[in-house]
């Protein structure tokens, strides 16, 4: 199983809307006769992969797999009937499909042909590993991580505004690698307006996928030349605007190139809700949001921030109007939202902190 959550992570940033999945067949006799991994959605799924390289000597084998297997159509054949026909003996998987499409019915049709089914091995390693396919698909909406870049004191700009660069050249990069496992980067109008972002992934080698570059711009402020929009293909900009913007506005952003979404929201800004919502539909399972602190504030509020990933710089900038990593209104001390346990690296000169946003069970 081990092997299998190797070899699924080499898809990592690629797979998506579909989930990472390795899988690994073991003879009777204890040896690896076949291993795959799904490579992209619309390509064969790993079992496919591990049984073909088996062949024939997948009869009587055992399958290790890390997701369950599926039993409906989508855009290849169900996994569940192949790995009958292949005349594996027993499969052992690591975690269960919430995929409302598949939950249960690939175990129960595996048992139904007399193959013994074991779940559960590896299963916390391999719940991190589909952490975002899972929260998708129970929540029904994108999984969200916060991302921030900020001095030791807590600042993500200073007095000025100004906050290229807080970080170097090393997290930047790490930075860019988040990018990549992302569906969809989340910014406000504000971060637009002041740095103008490009929102691309740029890494040593050229990125096959393309994020959703998206903007939270309630009165349609974003510039038509921004560089989020010209920077990749156009439509992939997303501007999310008030419902209640005159089209006028909006013209010059179409005319762009810009996908213009045109939103319910509250208090002058667009509901977060509603733009996962949006982005859910639009297959994205996975989104960053980069900011600035009003909309990490406002994704932190609405209770839709599952993980946090924070670069500190070896800096201390003060000042009572430089902007932190968080805006809004702030809470009390007893109500702030709390992490579970804290994985720490250096990046070059720089910390790295991730951590889980811990919910309180019903």
């Amino acid at each position: 199983m081990r092997r299998a959550l190797e070899l699924a992570e080499r898809a990592r940033g690629l797979t998506s809307p579909n989930p990472l999945v390795g899988a690994v067949v073991v003879s009777g006799e204890g040896q690896i006769v076949g291993e795959g991994f799904h490579a992209a959605a619309g390509r064969p799924h790993a079992e496919i992969e591990a049984l073909a390289a088996a062949g024939d000597r997948a009869r009587g084998a055992t399958l290790y797999v890390t997701l369950e297997p599926c039993a409906h159509h989508g855009r290849t054949p169900p996994c569940a009937p192949a790995i009958v026909a292949a005349g594996i003996r027993r499969v052992v998987t690591a975690i269960g499909d919430p995929n409302p499409l598949v939950s249960g019915r690939g175990f129960e049709a595996l048992r139904a042909a007399g193959l013994e089914v074991t779940v559960g091995l590896l299963e916390r390693e391999a719940a991190q590993q589909n952490r975002v396919f899972l929260t998708a698909m129970r929540e029904r909406r994108p999984h969200v991580t916060l991302k921030a870049a900020m001095t030791l004191d807590g600042k993500i700009a200073d007095s000025h505004g100004a906050s290229q660069w807080i970080t170097g050249e090393a997290a930047r990069r790490e930075a860019h690698r988040l990018r990549s496992e992302s569906d969809a980067i989340i910014v406000g109008v504000g971060t637009v307006l002041r740095d103008d972002p490009r929102l691309t992934v740029r890494l040593p080698r050229e990125w096959p996928r393309e994020p959703y570059r998206v903007v939270l711009d309630t009165e349609a402020r974003t510039p038509p030349a921004a560089r989020l929009i010209t920077a990749g293909t156009a439509a992939r900009a997303l501007i999310a605007v008030a419902a209640s913007v005159p089209p006028a506005r909006l013209r010059q952003l179409e005319a762009a190139g810009a996908t213009v979404v045109r939103l319910p929201g509250g208090d002058g800004r667009v509901d977060p809700g509603a733009v996962l919502a949006d982005l859910f539909a639009r297959e994205v399972r996975s989104v960053l949001v980069e900011g600035g602190a009003e909309v990490h504030a406002a994704f932190l509020d609405a209770g839709l921030v599952d993980r946090v990933a924070v670069f500190i710089g070896p800096r201390l900038l003060g000042g009572r109007d430089a902007l932190s990593a968080v805006g809004g209104a702030g809470r009390a001390l007893k109500e702030a939202v709390r992490l579970g346990e804290l994985a720490v690296r250096r990046v070059g000169d720089d910390l790295l902190i991730e951590a889980e946003v811990l919910r309180e069970r019903a």
